[in-house]
């Protein structure tokens, strides 16, 4: 039985990138040092600013970003996976960012890109207000990696509530799923947990939620409680609150295959016709006797 040793690392990331890269580096090392083959980074790594506009002088192309490249150096270095939930990069051909996610490989090269497709435009009640794609260019491509020891499909975050990407993930054989998040504090005390679960239980995928957690210089305050989960929707390795630090799990990666087999519910897209019923009744009223 062959383990695949996963990280999920929980950050604190601010409007500094240089000292968002130092931190992730410094937890990446450490997750290195006791062993892991993949190491998972939160979304916006590298920046998280929900201000409009305010740190966009430091959005750049990818092939210019300092964290994109010290990343790859340090895969590298440490012959390691490394999936950097997502970095806020200048789009190729549209005026607003890409929230881009990296998967790196042991010599530092990129494998896989994935460009969130699901912007988070909501109000969760929480006194902000959340236009992500006022300043973010959403994806149009589900990605999966196939690297030497897994298939991993790629997600971001506001993702993880739009069970169809996960299903096509799955039916195209992923054996993890990847789901590096900011989630908020009043969302992610309501859903973070069985939303995941759920997920990991559809799929039959064993699920990697590295987070954000705590009160960010730009005055948002994410949810943290990253998450390793198993093809059965147990908990493997859970971040006990919001501050940074690092989990760790051994996946079996044969469960795969046996919890699919004992639920084959991914074969299972019955075309079946929908049915729609309409009252013909006034409202409030009853059909005489």
């Amino acid at each position: 039985m062959a383990l695949l040793r996963a990280a999920c690392l929980q950050m604190r990331s601010g409007t500094q990138v240089d000292e968002n890269i130092s931190r992730a580096c410094a937890l990446i090392t450490r997750a290195c040092e006791q062993g892991a083959h993949l190491v998972t980074t939160p979304e916006m790594t590298s920046l998280l600013d929900i201000r409009p506009g305010q740190s966009r002088h430091q959005i750049v192309h990818e092939g210019e970003d300092p964290a994109l490249a010290a990343f790859q150096d340090l895969a590298l270095e440490r012959q390691v996976w490394l999936l950097i939930g997502s970095l806020p990069v200048r789009h190729e051909t549209d005026p607003r960012a890409a929230n881009r996610s990296f998967l790196i490989d042991p010599c530092g090269n990129i494998l896989a890109r994935y460009d969130k497709i699901h912007m988070f435009d909501v109000e969760v009640g929480d006194g902000q207000t959340y236009e992500e794609s006022q300043a973010y260019c959403p994806g149009d491509k589900i990605v999966l990696a196939e690297t030497d020891r897994a298939k991993i499909g790629l997600s971001i975050c506001y993702d993880l509530r739009f069970p169809y990407l996960y299903r096509r993930l799955a039916q195209a054989g992923a054996d993890l799923i990847c789901v590096p998040s900011a989630f908020t504090r009043l969302t992610g005390k309501a859903h973070w947990h069985v939303l995941l679960r759920a997920r990991a239980i559809e799929t039959g995928a064993f699920v990697l939620a590295p987070a954000q957690g705590g009160l960010h210089q730009d005055g948002r305050e994410t949810f943290g409680h990253a998450l390793i989960i198993s093809p059965w929707g147990e908990i493997l390795a859970e971040s006990q609150g919001t501050e940074p630090g690092i989990i760790l799990a051994d996946l079996d990666l044969d469960l795969v295959r046996t919890v699919r087999q004992r639920l084959p519910s991914l074969k299972a897209d019955a075309n079946v016709p929908l049915l729609r019923t309409r009252t013909t009744l006034e409202s409030g009223k009853l059909p005489d006797s």
